[in-house]
């Protein structure tokens, strides 16, 4: 069974296309998304083809992938799949192959879990900075709209010990001179960045800042802790935690992450940064190992890690984001983090069922 197989994942797709969202925005427009058959990017789109199929919205998207056969193996059995237009592209190199109007940017590539920041440093920083300043070009020279940079929680740093959650003004502690503080700083720069071309190129662009996010589009490969506990639940193995488990983070599940970006897109206020998060998904990091394991029907085991994974774990150990920005603007999360575990390991126990 694939995704679009999956009546859970149908339900999802449809529940964010039925949203109360200014989609007359979007109608007859053109979007250029990088990171397309990433976690968020795959799901966003899946969005817009049942828009387009269902109710006419005729919104074409170049999706930029660095892999273009694993892309045409996601998208192979998308409906409406006319609209959708792959192109290979490093986002660090030059634009190529892209003509015309284009309304909308949005900047979703990234390194975005713990093994990539230890492995591939470089690309990790110059994806969030250089390829961010490519896209930024491309959106000036082809008067887009609207640019959207998709930031992270990660850009907050270690909680003071202050505040409960953080909110988009808050500012913590991250040591740049560490190779951990790739990811984080090159964020921070991004988002410094979109503010210098609004003041520069009169550019209009919106930051949504994402918590640590799941769900079915994830990638198995993914080392984020959940991500390779949800791995572990569907293959029917024992949840391995690799610390005391004590992290209390926010996360997300992907159906309310693009839920949450498409608000921002659409009623974002130009310039403003919005956090997207709910006190649902927030959870420690060993009651989230429980509750796979419970899923899954396993146990909890404790493993050490080794030194290239340690090198890719953040330091943060409290690191909450406070959603209420973004929910003055109409945004309700639909799914708690028991909800969307639950969920996730439904679908991509179907979708890769074990031998």
């Amino acid at each position: 069974m694939n995704l679009y197989e999956n009546p859970l994942y149908r339900e999802d797709v449809r529940l964010v296309a039925s949203l109360c969202l200014p989609w007359e925005k979007l109608h007859n427009t053109t979007l250029l998304v990088s990171g397309i058959s990433g976690l968020i990017g795959s799901f966003l789109w899946d969005v817009l083809a049942q828009k387009n199929r269902e109710e006419g919205l005729n919104c074409t998207v170049y999706g930029l992938c660095r892999h273009l056969r694993e892309a045409e193996e996601r998208f192979g059995g998308s409906p409406g799949r006319d609209f959708l237009h792959l192109l290979p592209q490093d986002v660090c190199e030059p634009l190529m192959g892209i003509e015309g109007r284009v309304d909308y940017v949005l900047h979703l590539a990234s390194n975005t879990h713990p093994l990539q920041y230890a492995t591939d440093p470089i690309g990790t920083i110059t994806t969030n900075f250089l390829g961010l300043k490519n896209l930024l070009d491309f959106a000036v020279t082809h008067g887009a709209a609207r640019f959207l940079f998709a930031s992270s929680n990660e850009i907050y740093g270690q909680n003071r010990g202050d505040t409960e959650a953080f909110d988009e003004d808050y500012c913590g502690y991250i040591n740049p001179n560490t190779l951990r503080a790739g990811y984080p700083e090159s964020k921070r720069c991004g988002e410094a960045l979109c503010q210098a071309y609004a003041a520069q190129k009169g550019l209009d662009f919106v930051i949504p800042r994402f918590t640590r996010t799941y769900g079915p589009t994830m990638r198995l490969s993914d080392s984020k802790a959940l991500s390779q506990f949800i791995r572990k639940g569907i293959h029917g193995e024992d949840i391995v935690l690799k610390s005391d488990g004590m992290q209390y983070y926010s996360y997300t599940y992907a159906a309310d992450a693009v839920s949450g970006l498409l608000t921002v897109l659409l009623r974002g206020k130009a310039g403003e940064a919005y956090n997207i998060a709910h006190t649902g998904g927030d959870i420690r990091l060993r009651e989230a190992a429980a509750l796979v394991a419970k899923c899954s029907g396993r146990k909890v085991v404790f493993e050490s890690p080794d030194a290239l994974e340690a090198a890719g774990y953040s330091t943060a150990t409290v690191a909450r984001l406070d959603g209420t920005k973004l929910q003055q603007l109409g945004w309700n999360p639909r799914y708690s983090i028991q909800a969307g575990i639950s969920r996730t390991l439904s679908i991509l126990s179907a979708v890769y069922p074990t031998p």
